[in-house]
């Protein structure tokens, strides 16, 4: 086992500015996890509008197919964006790293609002639209590892998985706040044919603006005192040498998050889809029934976290494993057999109660695996790159299973990657009682 350090046992009282400040900048750094997430989710959202703009095609099957390949694509980019914004994280700064992420992902967003169509100027359409998702993969790559650890690094030692549980309540929230958007412009503001002509084009337009605002609200936190202090004894890092001086920690995190990541794709990014193409629901109830399930997601989050302090990560993390491998295949082929709405919500809700067993602390463990100096970049590449692998691609693995007539393969498939991430959280020791956050190497 490499280098493990316990937590110390007790940490200084806090005075009540010190929670103040505590919980401000979490809500800050959150609120910028859920722009950036709301800027990447709009492409999912709105893709049954804009892909015939894009991809023009008989078969709307094929249509989807090709935005998700364009989606799967930008996430080649996660493992680049992983090391950059994780490099500046832990030379510059958290601060500086989030902000910056941010901006690159107002870029993206702005390009997708202005692109001119298929129809228009030709195959130069979904080469810029796919341009322009790579410069927001970039950004979520950075995005993560950066949040990930300033979430963990301001939040006390007793309450480290409550608090950063909120990475994903505001990752879900991103997309569920593109879901609003969708359903006041589908219900309130335009047609379906003027979404498709030309509607689809304003929730990027408004993630853009959404994102400056937020880059303007990030240059205000204030660092972390375990990133001050590391670079105060130790010096700024973020290397890949030092990097590398953990193999073990890397290796743990491509593990852990394997089957997580992929069962977080297909129940958030995938499932619009397949409820509409596969399960045969209208638009109307796809949107309700999507905008529901991540309603719950959103609420399990911190009760996983602050239950994950009580009694560690371990647990939950086999909870997702061991649930995830028996309940997968059942789930969604009940699923795929519902005509009800109310049944779709009710399964999907279902597979959240395992999920969340991932999403809710997946974070903290990262970030408790790493000293404060390679903690952004231990975080953020090793997990950009799994995503890359097996979470990006879950929704084109399973559209082209859909596409050759067995659509039920990729329930196995991913049913077989959590059984693999949950041998991992069989071995691995439990980050809350073994924790690297007071290192500074």
């Amino acid at each position: 086992m490499t280098n493990q350090a316990v937590e110390p046992a007790a940490e200084p009282a806090m005075t009540f500015t010190d929670v103040e400040r505590r919980i401000k900048a979490i809500l800050i750094g959150s609120a910028g996890n859920l722009v950036e997430w709301y800027d990447f989710y709009a492409y999912t959202a709105f893709a049954l509008y804009f892909a015939p703009a894009f991809f023009p095609s008989k078969d709307p099957v094929v249509e989807q197919l090709n935005a998700a390949v364009v989606f799967a694509a930008t996430f080649l980019m996660r493992p680049l964006g992983g090391w950059l914004f994780g490099y500046i994280a832990d030379q510059y700064g958290r601060r500086l790293s989030l902000t910056v992420s941010v901006l690159c992902m107002c870029f993206g967003s702005l390009i997708i609002a202005v692109t001119p169509t298929y129809a228009t100027i030709g195959i130069a359409a979904p080469i810029i639209l796919a341009l322009a998702r790579v410069i927001e993969g970039l950004s979520l790559g950075g995005e993560y590892g950066a949040s990930a650890t300033y979430l963990s690094e301001v939040a006390d030692a007793k309450h480290r998985g409550f608090y950063s549980s909120f990475q994903y309540v505001t990752l879900i929230g991103g997309q569920l706040t593109a879901i609003v958007v969708l359903l006041l412009l589908q219900k309130v503001f335009l047609t379906t044919d003027e979404l498709k002509a030309w509607g689809w084009r304003i929730p990027f337009a408004i993630g853009a603006g959404l994102a400056i605002f937020t880059a303007v609200m990030r240059r205000n936190l204030h660092e972390t005192e375990a990133f001050v202090e590391a670079k105060k004894t130790v010096g700024p890092s973020g290397s890949i040498a030092a990097l590398f001086k953990y193999p073990r920690e890397l290796l743990l995190v491509v593990g852990l998050t394997a089957g997580g990541t992929a069962a977080f794709y297909t129940f958030t990014t995938y499932m619009q889809t397949f409820v509409k193409l596969s399960v045969g629901l209208t638009e109307d109830q796809t949107t309700m029934v999507i905008f529901g399930s991540l309603l719950f997601a959103c609420v399990l989050q911190p009760v996983y976290g602050a239950i994950s302090d009580r009694i560690g990560r371990k647990p939950l993390l086999i909870f997702f494993g061991v649930a995830g491998t028996l309940s997968t295949i059942p789930i969604l082929s009940a699923l795929k057999g519902t005509k009800e709405p109310f049944v779709a919500f009710l399964l999907i809700c279902g597979a959240w109660l395992f999920t969340a067993g991932y999403t809710s602390i997946n974070a903290v463990v990262k970030a408790e695996l790493f000293p404060t100096n390679v903690r952004a970049l231990g975080v953020g590449l090793p997990y950009a790159i799994t995503v890359s692998l097996f979470g990006g691609t879950a929704p084109a693995i399973a559209l082209y299973f859909k596409s050759i007539g067995h659509e039920s393969w990729f329930y196995y498939y991913l049913t077989g990657v959590i059984f693999l991430s949950l041998l991992i959280y069989a071995t691995m020791r439990d980050t809350k009682h073994a924790s690297a956050m007071h290192r500074h190497e």
